[in-house]
């Protein structure tokens, strides 16, 4: 992976000494991948965290790419950095049956973080996860607003779903808890947390799930692109705005900085992680 300076800016240093951008390729196809992360406004250190590599594994080739957007605290997101995708792939019957292993390996890593010792605090995160098998085969989870928009024939298409309180009110109730919607404000559980799944939060995890959404599509000639982003690109643009962007730019790692130019530029406030995964050249 080539790691290059991408902003000039206070922002080019990030929690833990995270490079902000780089980019990479597959050994075996025309895929290759770019990301760029930027540390948002609020006076806390950065809370999110990514994964974007190829690997080879029992003689076929693996490409992982998640987003971590991490709250109150960046534990729960560091923590997934380092272990969601090896749970996954450790599941006995990954390779027969990713769809099960990502469901089990998901769930396993919630009840690790929950247990973990010493305490990971009372912090969470969401996730999205992208795992290209091959070259060809692409399975998608998320848990929570991290969000990943496939591009075919330059349509986007959304591959994850936005777990939000407001869509899911009757299953936080149904589990003794509640929505609260102030104005000017988002809806939250209990008057907290923006989003109805997430990994870790303790004491919100009574009524939260940690289940992911789980879809594959096959890549093909149609396939153009994969955009991952945390919200705090997709709180200022659409789908289609961000696919109509990095769809004009060749360059996967220049493209994800576009995406994250192009939203601060529309104010945005959070941190914005971005990766572009091109599957042709």
């Amino acid at each position: 992976m080539d790691s290059l300076c991408c902003f000039n800016s206070g922002n080019s240093q990030l929690a833990g000494g995270r490079s902000s951008c780089g980019k990479g390729r597959s050994h075996q196809g025309p895929a290759k991948y770019g990301f760029s992360l930027v540390k948002g406004k609020a006076n806390h250190p950065m809370e999110d965290y990514h994964v974007a590599k190829f690997t080879q594994l029992r003689g076929g080739e693996l490409g992982l790419f998640a987003i971590y957007d991490g709250h109150s605290g960046d534990n729960v997101a560091s923590y997934l950095q380092k272990h969601l995708f090896s749970n996954i792939i450790n599941e006995e019957d990954f390779w027969a049956d990713p769809h099960s292993s990502i469901l089990k390996a998901y769930e396993r890593t919630d009840e690790a973080i929950l247990s973990h010792n010493p305490d990971l605090g009372q912090g969470g995160s969401t996730a999205v996860t992208a795992m290209l098998i091959n070259g060809r085969k692409l399975w998608i989870a998320n848990v929570g607003d991290s969000r990943a928009v496939l591009s075919r024939r330059g349509q986007a298409i959304q591959m994850s779903v936005d777990h939000e309180p407001h869509t899911e009110r009757s299953s936080i109730e149904n589990k003794g808890g509640f929505v609260t919607k102030m104005p000017g404000d988002v809806a939250r559980v209990n008057g907290q947390l923006a989003v109805s799944r997430a990994f870790g939060d303790k004491n919100l995890k009574s009524h939260l799930r940690s289940d992911p959404d789980v879809r594959n599509i096959d890549v093909d000639g149609n396939t153009d692109l994969l955009i991952l982003a945390s919200d705090g690109l997709w709180k200022v643009m659409s789908n289609q705005e961000a696919v109509d962007i990095a769809k004009k730019v060749k360059d996967p790692q220049k493209a994800a900085k576009q995406l994250v130019i192009e939203a601060l530029t529309r104010e945005s406030k959070d941190d914005i992680s971005c990766i572009v995964v091109r599957f042709k050249g």
